[in-house]
């Protein structure tokens, strides 16, 4: 089955926990497929990304890109490595270290698409960064996607930022063609997130972010970032159609939790 695309920020976060994983898994769990990727030290923060926090949870990530694809394949959820299925990119990486700046680069490689996804899901600061990224999306002669959802992330991962927060959904899947971006904003408090930003804060983003996940998939917490992770696993199922609504994906996400099917993704994941 076609994957959502996860993007967030290449250089990392270091401020509050990467719940990608987490809300990755339990979307697999819930039979909504998840691709991830990034590399490793991106400048120009060089903080914590998705291999980081992957590798701390024993997770093998420096994979072939068909390895990539076969993970997905065989447990719903798979990462891709940049070094490998993006090499000329990678190949930038001393230079871009050089500048010490953020460059268009930064945003191009949350787009990568390398399963050749059809959805996409992603993060913006402000909502016209969101609509220059869906005309990227639209006009790109390699990129395949149909249908996006772009919501304000905590320090531009893809981590659904609490309180009332901006979401923006682009699509072009109609039979007709037709395409609709539409913007709007929620009140996370009233999908199970009430709580600040600064409560998702941690100490150590990698290893943290690795313990949290997995004491939440195992349902040993149930705490602002059991909340978190259940919310941002919604919006994952939301952003391929596998629910109606972002209700019906929170119910979802807390049943896997609770029947222990998001923690036997995780040991698949593990034993890959």
């Amino acid at each position: 089955a076609d994957p959502v695309d996860c993007g967030a920020n290449y250089d990392g976060k270091h401020t509050s926990a990467l719940l990608g994983v987490g809300a990755g898994v339990v979307a697999a769990a819930a039979g909504t497929p998840v691709v991830v990727h990034s590399g490793d030290g991106v400048p120009t923060q060089k903080e914590t990304a998705y291999k980081h926090v992957l590798d701390e949870l024993g997770v093998r990530t420096e994979l072939a890109p068909q390895e990539s694809a076969d993970m997905v394949d065989e447990t719903g959820f798979g990462f891709y490595y940049q070094p490998e299925f993006n090499p000329g990119v990678h190949d930038l990486f001393d230079r871009r270290d050089q500048m010490g700046v953020r460059t268009f680069v930064n945003t191009i490689e949350t787009v990568a698409n390398p399963a050749n996804a059809d959805v996409h899901l992603g993060s913006f600061y402000h909502l016209a960064f969101a609509k220059k990224l869906t005309d990227l999306l639209k006009g790109s002669e390699q990129l395949e996607y149909t249908r996006a959802i772009f919501f304000q992330g905590m320090e531009g991962y893809d981590d659904i930022r609490p309180g009332y927060t901006k979401v923006a959904e682009w699509d072009q899947t109609g039979a007709d063609g037709d395409e609709s971006f539409e913007d709007y904003e929620i009140e996370t408090a009233e999908y199970g997130m009430e709580m600040e930003g600064d409560d998702l804060a941690v100490d150590d983003v990698t290893a943290d972010s690795a313990s949290i996940t997995e004491a939440v998939l195992a349902g040993e917490r149930d705490d602002e970032f059991t909340d978190a992770i259940a919310l941002n696993g919604a919006f994952r199922m939301y952003a391929r159609q596998d629910v109606d609504s972002l209700e019906d994906g929170l119910e979802r996400a807390r049943e896997v939790i609770d029947d222990g099917s998001a923690a036997a993704v995780l040991e698949d994941l593990r034993s890959f």
